[in-house]
């Protein structure tokens, strides 16, 4: 086994995007420490085996990213048992039903800004001070999304969700930056994963308008954001932080 660059956290691993990203991080030659709740331990238990194969370390984490507790648990049994944490990827999310604003409810959004606006502050903040107990740097990268950066009609708490990574994200690099720690996020359009087929009624059809409307004319797959993370996780992304990059086949342009 080659050494390893150091070892990466992916919240939200057990499929789609973060799936991706954490194959992809591993392929990049790091360790990675996956995280999910814990009816996808399963899925975990099979994406760390795969990791493993590919000569790099890896551990399973169950854990909900909303819950404080969860959250400085889980830094802390990845530094201990990788020695470090040395890029974090707040990538878990979730996605509500469409529906318009007079009729959505406080605990529909409680539930989401909870875990994705919540989640990615909880993230950035123990992975930063663990980074900067070390003393070596490190990366941070978070999940936003084409809805944080244009919001759209009945997706009002997603939306709201998205954009608050942005700015989450511009402090963030603020504070860290002076410890050789970035942090940046990603912004992903449509992306062909299995939380996509979830929240709309004809998945081929919403696939197809998506694909029409890129000048692309493709629709995005989980693989593209792990490409994006993969370099901002590494030492060539040096000089760029507080950025949330679209990466959407050009749906719009910022």
């Amino acid at each position: 086994m080659s050494s390893s660059k150091g070892t990466a956290i992916v919240t939200g691993a057990a499929q789609g995007i973060g799936r991706a990203i954490a194959l992809r991080l591993a392929d990049d030659g790091f360790d990675v420490a996956l995280n999910d709740i814990s009816v996808k331990l399963e899925q975990l238990e099979t994406l760390a085996a795969e990791i493993k194969q590919k000569g790099r370390q890896s551990s399973t984490h169950v854990g909900d990213v909303s819950q404080e507790e969860d959250v400085k648990r889980m830094i802390t049994q990845v530094a201990e048992l990788h020695e470090g944490v040395d890029v974090m990827v707040a990538n878990a999310g979730i996605i509500h039903r469409r529906v318009p604003m007079t009729e959505f409810s406080v605990e529909e959004w409680d539930q989401v800004m909870n875990v994705n606006a919540r989640g990615v502050f909880l993230c950035y903040k123990y992975a930063g001070l663990q980074m900067i107990k070390q003393g070596r740097g490190g990366r941070i990268i978070g999940a936003s999304s084409i809805n944080g950066k244009q919001a759209r009609p009945d997706r009002e708490a997603y939306s709201a969700s998205k954009f608050a990574v942005r700015g989450l994200t511009q402090s963030a690099a603020q504070e860290f930056g002076p410890h050789a720690i970035t942090v940046n996020a990603y912004a992903p359009g449509a992306i062909d994963t299995p939380m996509m087929a979830s929240f709309v009624e004809d998945p081929a059809a919403y696939r197809e308008t998506r694909k029409n409307r890129s000048p692309l004319k493709k629709i995005g797959v989980p693989e593209d954001m792990a490409s994006l993370v993969s370099f901002l996780a590494s030492k060539e992304s040096r000089f760029i932080t507080g950025q949330t990059i679209s990466i959407n086949g050009g749906l719009f342009f910022d």
